[in-house]
């Protein structure tokens, strides 16, 4: 009686498709095929292809900015603007209704415009609570794309009151960052950072109100050395409302898709 050859190493004894003792045409030693899709060496072998690595072999993750940066920078720019403008004078970019056509940038250099020491130290401070406020809430760059655009708006709409003349003033665009912040996080936080924002817009409604921004355009005293405008306030409230209701409606979220139903299973 005849016996069949012994099989080869690295060889199948019952080789698919052929007679017994058939050989396959694959090494015993031959790596494992990849999954489609999958690079030969892994997650590893394509990390380089997404993410750089430094000279010593560490990924540099990328992304963008930190939220609050943008916020902070737009604060920053209101202290720093403020302070370069005490060497210009007042009324080459205070907001003046009667030039706002011909010199429409006055609608953004007269929040940098103070007429006293007091006045721009107030709104110093201000703004450094503001940027902060930002910062702590982790405000992304849309929000602070709609605190810059409340800011022109807020000087733009003092032309309800033609009695005001000339007005100068970081005020009313803090005012519309407080806007801008509360409307974010009553919107878009959840938890305690949302009970904030509600406060923060109900705090600034009350005093937008208490102050009759409907009344005199101009108030002195108070503790101030200079004439007040309330209506700025009121502006600057109502611009950072309109801008961030306008940015939150841009940038919200799509519906998640419905689930797709499954095919049978091969």
């Amino acid at each position: 009686m005849s016996t069949p050859p012994p099989a080869r190493e690295g060889a199948s004894a019952d080789a698919p498709g052929g007679a017994p003792g058939g050989t396959l045409d694959v090494a015993a030693d031959a790596p494992p095929r990849p999954a489609p899709g999958v690079a030969a060496g892994g997650p590893q072998a394509i990390r380089p292809a997404l993410l750089p690595a430094t000279a010593t072999g560490a990924v540099v993750r990328t992304g963008p900015a930190a939220p609050g940066r943008a916020w902070v920078a737009l604060a920053a720019l209101a202290g720093v603007g403020a302070l370069g403008a005490i060497a210009l004078p007042a009324a080459r970019i205070d907001w003046q209704p009667a030039l706002a056509a011909r010199e429409p940038w006055r609608a953004l250099t007269a929040a940098f415009v103070h007429w006293s020491g007091l006045h721009l130290a107030a709104n110093l401070a201000g703004a450094a609570l503001v940027g902060a406020l930002g910062r702590a809430a982790g405000l992304p760059a849309a929000a602070a794309l709609a605190w810059l655009a409340a800011w022109p708006l807020t000087q733009l709409l003092l032309l309800v009151e033609p009695g005001l003349a000339r007005f100068g003033g970081l005020s009313g665009v803090l005012h519309a960052g407080v806007a801008v912040a509360g409307l974010w996080l009553a919107c878009r936080a959840r938890g305690r950072p949302r009970v904030v924002g509600a406060g923060l817009l109900a705090g600034l409604a009350l005093k937008v109100v208490l102050e009759d921004p409907l009344g005199a355009p101009l108030r002195a005293g108070g503790g101030w050395d200079i004439a007040i405008a309330p209506l700025a306030h009121a502006t600057g409230a109502v611009a950072g409302l309109a801008c961030a209701a306008a940015a939150l409606w841009l940038c919200r979220r799509p519906p998640a898709p419905p689930p797709q139903a499954q095919g049978p299973l091969r």
